[in-house]
């Protein structure tokens, strides 16, 4: 474990990392800087950055940040693939509908390219455009994973549309599927967990007092089964929790840090 003056990073075990940049506000500031690392790192590496978005309302503050100066200048947008992990079976017109928070919140105003912007289409036929949505995935990445994998965690430990009890978290061939929620009375289209642990960077943004429960029980409880969320990551591919000092609050004192004021 290390710590330095800004942040407190450490190891938690061999799937999970911990980043804890202080208050809200410094923590949406990291998330905008990792995005923007990741995709300087991928531009360098294989000149585009594929990268599937969340929805929620951390994301969205990340995305209002994300799109305007000074960081909206420090990435070559043209060269950017949006997907999103996961959308609710509701047209885009609708505000509770993935892709329109994600535009609205900035991204309709950066340079993209119409052609690099892939929508779940998951408000009919659902299945069919699950498995659609797969296709375009392999057609435009081909073997490649996702440079940036973006995830939140509901306070139930869902991450994407990959909920408690639900047929999705058995899925182990597809990387997209239809899946129906009934504590939700609703069908979601999700990516899942084979696709999701491949991706060269994975994160779970997290923050707010109503985190603290959740997160207080993935991490140093025991639960059987696991809630949905704590299958992401891997020994061969960490994923990163980012946390503000509110959701991070019951980690620090295990490891007997105080919240950083930065």
């Amino acid at each position: 474990m290390s710590v330095d003056e800004e942040i407190h990073f450490f190891s938690w075990d061999d799937r999970r990392d911990i980043a804890h940049p202080g208050n809200r506000e410094k923590t949406l500031l990291f998330c905008v800087e990792h995005f923007i690392n990741c995709a300087k790192e991928s531009l360098q590496l294989h000149g585009h950055f594929s990268v599937a978005l969340s929805g929620g309302s951390t994301p969205k503050a990340i995305y209002e940040i994300l799109s305007k100066a000074p960081y909206s200048n420090e990435i070559d947008w043209k060269k950017v693939l949006l997907f999103w992990s996961d959308e609710r079976n509701v047209p885009p017109t609708n505000p509770e509908n993935n892709y329109a928070m994600a535009m609205n919140a900035g991204f309709k105003d950066l340079p993209l390219v119409d052609t690099h912007i892939f929508r779940m289409e998951a408000e009919k036929e659902i299945i069919t455009h699950a498995q659609n949505y797969e296709n375009q995935i392999r057609l435009t990445l081909h073997s490649r994973p996702f440079d940036l994998m973006m995830l939140g965690m509901g306070e139930d430990g869902h991450t994407a549309s990959l909920f408690p009890n639900t047929l999705a978290l058995e899925e182990k061939k597809h990387l997209v599927v239809a899946n129906e929620v009934p504590q939700k009375n609703s069908w979601r289209m999700t990516m899942t967990f084979p696709l999701i642990n491949q991706a060269r960077n994975i994160v779970l943004y997290v923050i707010g007092k109503s985190k603290q429960e959740m997160v207080r029980h993935v991490f140093l409880e025991k639960n059987h089964p696991p809630f949905p969320v704590e299958n992401i990551g891997s020994s061969s591919n960490k994923a990163l929790w980012i946390l503000d000092s509110q959701a991070a609050k019951s980690l620090l004192e295990a490891k007997n840090l105080s919240p950083s004021k930065t």
